[in-house]
């Protein structure tokens, strides 16, 4: 179980996790053993409450197909293990991110000091750079 929030999970189900070989260095092991893993997940199929559903497939992700399908590679780790829980953690980031509530930003004012501080600063600068200039007498 890939718990979401404390009433919200997936099941293992309908999470299909496969083994592949890696890709890149590593020597001998590389080419024998199966390391990283192949993470597919169903939106339209899983589960998860009908928002979480729509949020993902409006995902403009690369990882998202356009048949619904989350496609995730996890091979940054050496075993299988850490690779398999690697991909499950990015995909349980995905979801969530979808998820999350965006927060309108309010546009502020500077207030009048910050503009009176913002001015006096720029003009010590200029001050300061014209004491740089060649000395007349």
């Amino acid at each position: 179980m890939l718990a979401i929030t404390p009433h919200i999970s997936i099941s293992d189900d309908e999470i299909e996790l496969s083994a592949i070989r890696a890709q890149g260095a590593g020597g001998q092991n590389v080419n024998k053993v199966s390391t990283a893993i192949h993470l597919r997940f169903d939106i339209m199929a899983s589960s998860l409450p009908d928002a979480y559903k729509e949020k993902l497939m409006l995902l403009a992700d690369k990882r998202v197909t356009t048949d619904g399908v989350i496609v995730l590679k996890a091979q940054r780790f050496r075993s299988q293990d850490k690779n398999r829980e690697d991909a499950l953690t990015r995909l349980l980031s995905i979801i969530t991110e979808a998820n999350a509530k965006v927060i309108k930003r309010i546009a502020t004012k500077p207030s009048r000091s910050a503009k009176r501080k913002r001015v006096d600063e720029k003009a010590k600068r200029g001050n300061l750079k014209v004491l740089r200039g060649r000395i007349t007498e």
